[in-house]
């Protein structure tokens, strides 16, 4: 299956399992020398290391253009392969066909735009003592690291993301933002600018015609403050959720509460 080169695929009204289920399907399905073209959100370089991850160094991968809520690639098969099969795991990192530069922002941007009560295999020649540490750091208990295979040159951890547990903390809604005369960038630009000006124990309301789940995975891979999501209505053409940032857990017992 090859996309038509004018007709690009936007991925960016997918949860992140889902476009890259999609896009991993299309990419092995390719004859050598084809290709597609996508439309992703944020830099999908996780994207590109867990195709060679999966298929090896065949991946074709080039920008065409960059930035903001509109990252545009082509992708295109650059030799027959086979792809290593795995099961029970929702994706799959090799650390030994990733950077080293880039191995902590790939690792870390993938985790947490993995769905919650998923897990991740991560395979190296030996235990990479700094991505546990930096997992560790980032997510605490929330992610569990569990040892799978350790041989010389043959590493591999499963690691499983715990869902996120719902804070009881009363938050304040500042600001509602409706989303649907807008086109896919704009919302985008709409839904972060709203989350970067609120105060912690502050909300605001986002109203969209889809699912803005995929919003959610990508403030939890990028935003280090933590943050809570409570949806309001539920479609099928109209969805609504309050998003606010809670008091940081050194803070909380110093801070007043926030009320409606």
């Amino acid at each position: 299956m090859s996309q038509p080169a004018d007709d690009p695929l936007d991925v960016r009204v997918f949860v992140p399992i889902e476009r890259h289920r999609m896009l991993l399907e299309m990419f092995a399905a390719l004859p050598v020398g084809e290709g597609f073209r996508f439309v992703n959100d944020h830099d999908p370089l996780p994207l590109y290391y867990e195709f060679r991850s999966i298929h090896g160094d065949v991946v074709g991968w080039e920008y065409l253009r960059r930035g903001g809520a509109d990252w545009q690639v082509r992708v295109t098969r650059l030799e027959a392969s086979k792809g290593r099969e795995f099961t029970g795991v929702s994706t799959l990192m090799d650390l030994r066909r990733i950077a080293p530069g880039d191995q902590a922002h790939v690792i870390l941007h993938r985790y947490g735009m993995m769905e919650e009560q998923g897990t991740m295999e991560i395979v190296a020649a030996a235990e990479p003592g700094a991505i546990r540490a930096l997992l560790q750091r980032e997510y605490g208990e929330r992610q569990q690291w569990t040892v799978r295979r350790d041989e010389p040159g043959d590493y591999v951890a499963h690691v499983f993301k715990k869902a996120r547990q719902p804070s009881d903390e009363r938050l304040t809604t500042i600001a509602r933002h409706d989303a649907r005369p807008h086109g896919p960038a704009e919302r985008h630009e709409i839904f972060f600018d709203a989350f970067a000006m609120l105060r912690p124990g502050q909300a605001f309301v986002f109203v969209n015609d889809h699912d803005p789940k995929p919003l959610y995975y990508q403030l939890e891979a990028q935003s280090r403050e933590p943050f809570t999501w409570e949806y309001l209505e539920r479609g099928p053409d109209t969805w609504t959720v309050k998003v606010g940032k809670t008091v940081p857990p050194s803070t909380s017992s110093s801070a007043q509460p926030a009320t409606e």
